[in-house]
């Protein structure tokens, strides 16, 4: 069993094995969009809804385990990062209770900064290993959005930020190179933009072009596949 010490457990049915021996080497951050913690609960807890999380974290800092970390919850659906789908069967994901229109309150921010520390270390997963649900499928998705505080993470190395240094490159390659899958440049650009540059508006800039080109050289696939 695969449980952490600050969640209180509340299995959902809504879970498999994790296809093709494949363990956690993503976490995947999201928000409910739905009207309380009791609603999300009780959604992923359903098994006509056909969607689960490892996790759910409340407004309050409450956390409920609904799925072994071991197992293949059901919540990232469609999509894929750096060049690999099936992002259930190597993720871990965590819903958080918002709507997407309000900040992430800060015993909620608290509880998940706890809850990642011990994820991360568990499984071995690299600060650059936790994305956003709108990364890996920027398409159809844009949660946690442009209110969810990603710097926060990063000054704890539980997340990376773009150092702001360098020469602007390709923003589209760059992408790619990053982990974003193949998509319209607007929708790669909203939630790029959604995580790393949410005061930026317009035309994509060089603002976006530097900030993306150092993440892709120092996180980028080829970097990740040099250093394994």
């Amino acid at each position: 069993m695969s449980r952490a010490a600050s969640a209180t457990w509340l299995p959902s049915p809504n879970f498999g094995p994790r296809r093709g021996g494949q363990t956690p080497e993503l976490v995947v951050i999201h928000y409910t969009a739905m009207t309380s913690a009791g609603a999300a609960l009780t959604r992923l807890c359903d098994p006509v809804a056909e969607v689960s999380a490892h996790y759910l974290i409340a407004g309050d800092g409450t956390c409920w385990q609904l799925v072994e970390e071991d197992q293949r919850a059901w919540h990232a659906g469609a999509g894929c990062w750096q060049g690999k789908g099936d992002v259930n069967s190597r993720s871990i994901g965590i819903e958080l209770d918002n709507t997407g229109r309000h900040p992430f309150s800060e015993p909620q921010m608290a509880a998940l900064d706890t809850l990642l520390r011990g994820i991360l270390t568990r499984w071995s997963i690299p600060a650059s290993g936790v994305i956003g649900h709108s990364d890996m499928a920027p398409t159809r998705k844009h949660d946690p959005g442009p209110r969810f505080d990603w710097r926060r993470l990063a000054r704890q190395g539980l997340a990376i930020w773009p150092d702001g240094a360098g020469l602007p490159g390709d923003f589209d390659a760059d992408a790619a190179r990053f982990g974003y899958p193949q998509a319209n440049q607007a929708d790669v650009l909203a939630a790029f933009r959604a995580r790393f540059r949410p005061w930026g508006h317009g035309p994509l800039g060089d603002a976006d072009r530097i900030a993306i080109a150092d993440l892709a050289w120092r996180f980028g696939v080829d970097r990740a596949h040099s250093s394994a």
